[in-house]
């Protein structure tokens, strides 16, 4: 396991999930509603800057890891998990958009284990709508858990709103991976 600057952002990302998750189990009248709020939304948001920056920092500083590899995806998915099942359990988030998303990332992730082990993790790379449904799903979970009126803006409907699009993109990008997926094998075994 390679000790790097990358790789330590991502294990900061991980240790965030808590604390964020913390927030809002705290006892009741230890802090006020507003700046339970406001601390668990900038700790995501921290967690989420440190995703790019872990991939920009292991590119530019050569410091790529097969383990930096499989963490960052698996700290992108527990972090985006522990949201969805804050939110759905504060209701401000759907149970059925959290459970397509969450359910998404566990069955993109095996498939591309599966991919990886047949020589074919190349057919399904991050696509563009992959990248549209991370963009549409992080906005909505920053908004949801800031929830209170932002500069006139209703944070939990445009957060229900984009929760929703993610969701639909999330299908979206899971049939267009599968799609890929089929045809390798299929171009494989012909």
């Amino acid at each position: 396991m390679a000790f790097n600057l990358p790789n330590i952002l991502t294990w900061l990302r991980i240790c965030l999930i808590p604390l964020f998750v913390a927030a809002f189990y705290l006892p009741d009248g230890w802090l006020p509603a507003h700046l339970v709020n406001v601390i668990a939304t900038g700790l995501f948001a921290l967690a989420s800057a440190t995703d790019w920056l872990d991939g920009y920092l292991a590119r530019r500083l050569n410091q790529t890891s097969a383990f930096g590899a499989f963490l960052d995806p698996v700290a992108d998915k527990l972090m985006v998990a522990a949201a969805l099942i804050v939110l759905v359990d504060l209701q401000r988030a759907g149970i059925a958009a959290s459970l397509i998303i969450i359910g998404r990332e566990i069955a993109i992730s095996a498939l591309r284990e599966w991919m990886a082990k047949e020589g074919k993790s190349g057919s399904v790379a991050v696509s563009f709508i992959g990248k549209l449904k991370t963009s549409a799903q992080m906005f909505a979970i920053l908004l949801l858990l800031f929830h209170d009126p932002l500069l006139g803006l209703d944070c939990q409907q445009i957060g229900g709103w984009l929760l929703n699009l993610a969701a639909f993109l999330t299908l979206w990008s899971m049939f267009h991976y599968l799609r890929m997926a089929w045809l390798a094998m299929k171009h494989q075994t012909a």
